[in-house]
């Protein structure tokens, strides 16, 4: 007989009762090979045929087993051809359909292509919702029974539903499938959700308590599909993290001035890819901040750190608390408990803080909380009432000890609104009273409120607007056409504060705060071409003959004149730019005339007298460019410019000064020590700046001379290893180091370090303080890292022993994080911190990872398993080294992302190749780290720079054959991303 289609065959082998594989063998033969049985619809025809009747066909039913097991049909058409059924009423039919699904619904895959696979994700979608619907439908009748008091047969096809329904949804790899089939079809999912809800409804009456909970288990399954990616455990177990001490502890001595977001950031990205529980990150925070208010030294940055503290911190908190986009697990410092506070170390800490800051400094930080609304007023009376009954245990300070003395947390929060009304006041025109303006600033001279001040506006973001407000009054003081003996004097001390004011704001808190963002047009002030080209900083060598300090002749000759004929310095129409300007030609004049014996000592006396007896500006230009001078002379012609340094650095003893002499002198004691530092180190010379009595350098020149630097870096890293944690001090001591030997050297150095650690829990911390330390310049850090230092790594078979764990795991995991940070933060702005290094690229990174694909780059002609095409035969279409970042059109001019594109390709390479050794191992460590640390739906991590072949070669790795790894390290947005996806995890 000639079969005309498919039904007509399944007919007549029921008709004639051919057994299952009779019937398969006579299939074959009627359907010769060309169509598979999936495009004939066989799986459908076959479950149409069976569920005609009232109850199913079991000859029928048999073949569609007998076409399952031996794989005739897809497990992809069978769910779908299910999913068809929607006569729930027929009890037994719905029976025979829940025992097929019984027999693969725990073990589906999928070999074939893409396409097909994703055909399985989509048809599993399907099975789930009617198994939903069908559940519901069982309710329903159980509820129907029950009133008509008949529950047996409800409840069993109930029980039948809710096993198919919890077998699937208990399948890690089930769950992987409906999540891509999810964001294939979003409509479909909504229907899911649905179903979910109106079957909660009705299963909320049902009185049996053990399908409730059955039900109740399987919703909580379909709820976790959507953010399956997202579930971290935290460690519990630590109660101390280094990386998060040490972040804040380098933000709060380099870099106070910086915004709030960036550090938000990065502490976010620290506590997410450590897992860090939120009391006791919020609390490492606060004990940061104390540890570097406590060790900080006396004066400015003491100060800074208290600034630090109360205004900046509680900002910082504030912005951590919102950044929680509806992350659930961020609490409310309300809920930091305090007993686990006290017995992890804060109470000393506070102790110390008390006597340090001569305050209650709890309640000060307390109420500062408040007022952010991080803490309410019953908790902050309430912790108030424990740190009370901690406080009677005390050293408490002898009476009478300090009670003068006002605590510096006060004066911060107070000086905080001094420093709006400053602003406000600067704001009014400067030529209408100029009196009642030296008034104010003449007050801000005083004591230590303008290191108070500065530091309240750096803390809060004011500082850059303060100091242009100074450089406008600067610029508005330098001219004073047609003016009176008596406007004089206020217009020459409005210039000398302002310009000293900005010269200590550039020393204390760096240049850049200065300088304006450039306009083209716009002339530029005197005081930034100034401290541009004149003014001696660490790490800027200037030119004692260039241009700048070359001005007109004759406006040299006339202040030559001025200084040595007149008795002191004349001050009415005096243009102070130019004076300042002319100054450094003057001295140069002055000193070849005294080296050649035209002016005696005396002459010189009463000229550095003049220059530095009614404006201090003129001595701090003056040594600027002695400072340069200096630097080029031979041994035995230092000796007179350095004596008249020494005459510039003493305060002029006479009657005769103008207004807060005393003041201005101090400021400028301070920037002349700054800015002679350096030199007077290379040449050996001592002089004695008058000084307020504390150390103003505290952490210049920390290296301990006659040292090789490699050792000193070893030294730093294993006393900062073996202490846990880095204090302030050591992060000046690694960011000089970071200076002198470059970016490469210094993180070669310290990757050396941490190679030879062979403890794990020595290997863990190293790692969390060293990503804290390369915090000082963690882009360029990463660029040698990645580029660099780990392809030397992994294609020197000599060095693969060196990957062993535990530090090749350690290093692993460093290089994760440190790629992370980078990448999150490498669109945002450099840190001024960092715009401060002078930028040495090692090699150029086009030359190193070039562009065009057909060229091989200098690290692929390094590897030795690149004969051999890494991809599997079913992919030959797609090329090796797609990713999804082409994809996405990422920028490949940047040098972080060619770097991270090339690293992928070298990961990929290792995968492929036949040789496997520690280097594999480390490539599997990296693969599972960037897995840990990556966020829900994060597209545009830096895993979108792996190839897609590279998916089909990780899972062949035991340890990385999950379904959820899988999820993890492809990138879903994109359809091609969820077919690889689909692909790999149909496969498991």
């Amino acid at each position: 007989m000639k079969v005309v289609n498919l039904k007509q065959a399944i007919l007549q082998a029921w008709k004639e009762r051919w057994s299952d594989y009779q019937w398969a063998i006579n299939m074959k033969k009627f359907f010769p090979k060309g169509a598979t049985w999936d495009i004939l619809n066989l799986a459908e025809a076959l479950l149409e045929q069976a569920m005609i009747g009232p109850s199913p066909n079991p000859l029928i039913l048999s073949y569609l087993k007998y076409a399952i097991s031996s794989q005739m049909v897809s497990y992809s058409s069978v769910l779908t051809a299910i999913s068809k059924f929607d006569d729930f009423s027929r009890d037994l039919c719905v029976q025979a359909l829940l025992d097929i699904m019984d027999m693969f619904c725990d073990r589906l895959s999928c070999h074939g292509k893409a396409e097909e696979c994703i055909g399985l994700c989509r048809a599993l979608l399907s099975a789930l919702h009617w198994l939903l619907r069908c559940t519901a439908a069982s309710a329903e009748r159980l509820q129907e029974g029950l009133e008509a008091g008949t529950p047996a047969a409800g409840e069993k096809q109930l029980a039948m539903c809710l096993q198919r329904l919890e077998k699937t949804l208990s399948s890690t790899k089930n769950r992987a499938l409906l999540h891509i089939a999810k964001l294939e079809e979003a409509s479909s999912w909504t229907a899911i959700e649905h179903s979910l809800l109106k079957l909660g409804e009705i299963l909320a009456n049902l009185s049996n308590p053990q399908l409730r909970s059955q039900a109740e288990k399987c919703g909580t399954l379909i709820r976790s599909i959507p953010t399956m990616l997202s579930v971290h455990s935290e460690q519990p177990h630590k109660t101390g993290f280094p990386t998060v001490h040490a972040l804040v502890l380098l933000e709060g001595t380099m870099n106070l001035t910086g915004e709030t977001q960036p550090l938000v950031e990065q502490l976010m990205m620290v506590k997410r890819m450590q897992h860090i529980p939120t009391p006791l990150f919020v609390l490492e925070i606060w004990k940061a901040c104390l540890v570097g208010l406590i060790e900080s030294p006396e004066g400015t940055e003491e100060l800074k750190w208290t600034a630090f503290t109360f205004l900046k911190i509680p900002q910082v908190l504030v912005k951590l608390k919102k950044y929680s986009h509806g992350d659930k697990v961020f609490i409310s410092i309300d809920e930091c408990p305090y007993e686990p506070a006290l017995q992890l170390g804060v109470s000393p800490l506070l102790d110390k803080a008390d006597q340090r800051c001569n305050c209650d400094f709890t309640d000060f930080l307390l109420q500062e909380c408040r007022k952010q609304g991080l803490l309410s007023e019953a908790s902050v009376n309430n912790l108030m009432a424990k740190r009370a009954v901690d406080r009677e245990h005390a050293p408490q300070p002898k009476a009478g000890e300090n009670a003068n003395i006002q605590p510096n947390p006060g004066l911060i929060l107070r000086a905080e609104p001094t420093v709006t009304n400053i602003l406000k006041t600067m704001d009014a025109d400067h030529s209408k009273s100029p009196e009642g303006l030296l008034g104010v600033l003449g007050h801000m001279l005083s004591g230590k409120s303008l290191d108070l001040l500065l530091a309240a506006a750096a803390a809060t973001g004011k500082l850059k607007s303060f100091a242009r407000k100074f450089i406008n009054l600067n610029e508005f003081t330098t001219h004073g056409s047609e003016e009176s003996t008596k406007a004089a004097p206020v217009r020459a001390l409005l210039f000398d504060i302002s310009f000293l004011m900005l010269c200590h704001v550039a020393q204390t808190y760096g240049s850049e705060v200065i300088m304006s963002e450039s306009s083209t047009g716009a002339e530029v002030p005197f005081f930034e071409t100034w401290i541009q080209t004149c003014m001696p900083e660490e790490g800027k060598i200037l030119n004692p003959d260039h241009p700048c300090f070359r001005p007109d002749s004759t406006k040299v000759e006339s202040l030559v004149a001025l200084l040595n004929n007149s008795s002191e310095m004349k001050l009415v129409q005096m243009n102070w730019h130019e004076a300042c300007l002319s100054i450094s030609a003057a001295i140069l004049e002055i000193l070849n005339a005294w080296e050649n014996g035209v002016l005696a000592f005396e002459s010189i006396q009463k000229i550095t007298d003049n220059i530095k007896g009614k404006v201090c500006s003129l001595a701090v230009c003056a040594v600027a460019w002695l400072v340069a001078h200096v630097r080029m002379l031979g041994l035995d012609e230092r000796e007179k410019s350095l004596q008249m340094i020494r005459q510039l650095a003493g305060p002029l003893y006479s009657e005769n000064t103008l207004q807060f002499y005393n003041e201005r002198v101090v400021i400028m004691s301070s920037i002349l020590e700054h800015m002679c530092a350096d030199v007077l180190q290379q040449t050996a010379t001592q002089i004695k700046f008058p000084s307020p009595g504390m150390d103003t350098m505290p952490y210049w020149n920390l290296l301990p001379p006659k040292r090789p630097i490699k050792e000193v870096l070893t030294d730093i890293f294993a006393k900062v290893l073996e202490k846990g944690w880095v204090d302030s001090r050591s992060i000046h001591i690694f960011d000089t180091l970071l200076h002198m030997g470059g970016v490469y050297w210094f993180c070669n150095n310290l990757i050396k370090e941490l190679l030879k650690e062979t403890r794990k829990e020595h290997t863990l911390r190293a790692v969390e303080l060293l990503y804290s330390i390369f915090c000082l310049d963690m882009q360029q850090v990463t660029l040698v890292l990645l580029g660099h230092i780990l392809p030397g790594l992994l294609t020197d078979s000599s060095k693969w022993h060196s990957l062993m764990d535990p530090p090749g795991t350690a290093l692993a995991k460093l290089a994760v994080w440190c790629a992370l940070s980078s990448y999150s933060s490498h669109k945002g702005q450099a840190s001024s911190r960092q715009k401060k290094r002078h930028r040495e690229d090692i090699e150029d990174y086009f030359s190193l990872f070039p562009l065009d694909d057909m060229q091989p780059s200098k690290l692929m002609r390094l590897l030795s398993s690149n004969e051999e095409d890494a991809s599997s035969p079913t992919d030959r279409s797609m090329s090796s080294s797609l990713s999804a970042s082409q994809l996405h059109t990422v920028n490949m001019r940047d040098p972080l992302n060619r770097v991270l594109a090339n690293l992928f390709l070298l990961i990929s390479s290792i995968l492929g190749s036949r040789t496997a050794g520690p280097h594999t191992q480390f490539v599997q460590w990296f693969m599972e780290e960037c897995v840990d640390c990556l966020e829900q739906g994060s597209r545009g991590s830096i895993l979108q720079f792996m190839p897609f072949t590279t998916v089909s070669e990780l899972v062949k790795v035991s340890a990385m054959s999950s379904p959820k790894v899988v999820l993890a390290i492809t990138d879903l947005s994109l359809p091609l991303g969820r077919q690889v996806a689909a692909k790999a995890i149909a496969a498991l």
